[in-house]
């Protein structure tokens, strides 16, 4: 299993959240993924779209800077 990191800094909705559906789809499950955004509604776009798609929420953070780090698990259906 391996960890990578995605940068969708400085991107409006919906892109946070096409750029991390493209990102994970070449991913095989178990696999997780630092999103890097600073769109604050990434923090339930994401989410929303993991359930609906399988994959899980590790931790979310956000800086002080407004920078914010979603950590998702790849499922078993990375589309």
């Amino acid at each position: 299993m391996s960890h990578h990191q995605l940068d969708a800094r400085r991107m409006l909705c919906p892109m946070p959240v096409i750029r991390t559906q493209n990102f994970v789809v070449k991913l095989p499950p178990g696999d997780t993924v630092d999103v890097l955004c600073t769109d604050p509604g990434a923090l339930h776009d994401i989410p929303a779209w993991c359930r609906i798609h399988g994959h899980e929420i590790i931790n979310t953070q956000e800086q002080q800077d407004g920078e914010l780090t979603i950590t998702v698990r790849v499922g078993a259906d990375s589309s």
